[in-house]
Order: structure tokens, then sequence, then C-alpha cells
């Protein structure tokens, strides 16, 4: 029996939309369309919409750019926005290069003591997680692991507050965050942790291999599964009786560290 053979431009295709960062809602999808530096795949639209001047904008939008135009019921929409209770019948999938599963670039990512990324252990506030993209985005850090499972999405709000860096950001999605260290790890990847009890500061810690600083959740911090498996717990030091910063000061600390 023949195998059939995938043609070079469906696979073309299939890898383009792994990079692929779905957004929703009128007002986002109007200014992402509005946003000439954004390469827009596809426009979604709930069929069951009144013709009213917002459609109106989007599909003259789209039209101008040579953007295609999927009609869909709400429910088919629901599916492709993750979110049909606040899509409001319109989403738009936006091409982002740096969008990706970590292991289509572990292989070949530079591997100096200079080497940084950011690894987030159940960040659940949309706005600290757009904060946090925004500022490795400006730094010299490399980027974001970000695991599926957890509470860590990549919302509309999310990339509202990162001002439009998610968009530019080294964004590698990972499903477990543990197997995706350890698979760092053997690369030669060093863990670290945030931990107020740790005898070292980050002012200490001079690495020698490239690192990944994991940053916990705003209510539970580090998971016991991270500890485990962490190579050093490390503090930022504190004054005057305070006890830790928000998760996303502390991010912006690590990544502009040298």
């Amino acid at each position: 029996m023949n195998e059939k053979i995938d043609s070079p431009r469906y696979i073309s295709k299939k890898v383009s939309l792994k990079h692929v960062i779905t957004v929703y809602g009128r007002n986002t999808c109007l200014e992402a369309l509005c946003d000439e530096k954004l390469n827009i795949y596809r426009l979604h639209l709930a069929n069951t919409h009144k013709y009213n001047k917002t459609l109106k904008r989007l599909v003259e939008l789209a039209d101008s750019r040579k953007v295609s135009i999927r009609w869909h019921s709400k429910t088919q929409l629901a599916r492709i926005s993750r979110n049909g209770k606040q899509d409001q019948g319109v989403a738009c999938d936006i091409q982002c290069p740096g969008y990706r599963h970590y292991k289509e670039i572990i292989d070949c990512m530079p591997l100096s003591q200079t080497t940084k990324l950011i690894a987030l252990d159940g960040i659940t506030n949309p706005i600290n997680l757009g904060m946090i993209i925004r500022s490795v985005t400006a730094s010299s850090a490399f980027g974001i692991l970000l695991p599926s499972r957890g509470k860590s999405v990549l919302s509309p709000l999310a990339i509202k507050a990162s001002a439009g860096t998610a968009f530019k950001c080294n964004i590698l999605r990972c499903e477990d965050l543990v197997t995706a260290l350890a698979d760092f790890q053997r690369g030669g990847f060093q863990v670290t942790i945030l931990d107020p009890n740790a005898p070292n500061t980050i002012y200490d810690f001079a690495p020698s291999s490239p690192i990944i600083h994991v940053l916990g959740g705003e209510s539970n911090g580090i998971s016991a599964a991270i500890k485990q498996v962490s190579n050093h717990a490390l503090r930022i030091p504190m004054r005057r009786g305070v006890e830790s910063l928000n998760v996303a000061a502390a991010a912006a600390i690590l990544v502009f560290l040298e």
C-alpha cells in the first residue's frame, strides 16, 4: 500500500500554522488589522453578525491587506477563539515566527552563560503575563517558556498588557514544564527558582551555563515538582520589611540583570 506524501505546500502551511497566535474581540482584531507591521493570516467572523460599522471596517481592512476572511457559525468560531463568551463573533490569526514549540529550537539555541530564558509556573494574572512578555522582549533574554498545562494563557488581555510585544517575543510552548525543563537541562541549561529564604542572592550568582529562571504563580509560588528539578535557589534582597515583589517586577529584575 502506497503511503500518501504531503505536498511541500501543505507541509509549509502546517508549519506556519504552528506559529500563529489567535486573538479575538472586535477592538483587538481591529487594532491588529490596523497594524501594518503584523502579518495577519486570516480573519474569522460569525455569520450571525448584523452588518454594522465595526464589521464593515473589519472586512474593508482585511480586503485592503488581502487577508483571507472565513465565515463561521457561532459554535465554530468559539472553537477557534476558545472563548465563545467573549469573542464577540470575531477572531484573527496572526503569524508570529517567535511563537513555536520549544522542541523546534532547543537544539540550535545559543549556549553561553549569557543565554537566559524565563519560564512561568502557574501565572494566573494576564496583566502580569503581558508585563513579563514586555520586559523579556525589551531585554537581552532569549524568550519565555510557556506551558499549555496550567493557567498562563496568552489571552487578548495578556497581549494588550504586553503592548504588542507578544507578537515579537520568542514564546516557546510546552505541554508540561517539568518535562521541558528536563530537556533543556540535558542540553546544558541550569534552572533557578526564587526563594526568599535562599542563602544566595541573584547578585551572588555567577552563571557558567545558559539559565532558565522559573517564576511561580501569584498565589502558590513555585510548585513542588519544579523545586525538585531546579539547580539553584536564589533570592532578591529586600529592604524595609518587604517580603516579596510582584512576579512581573521580579521578572524585570532578572531579565535585565547582567
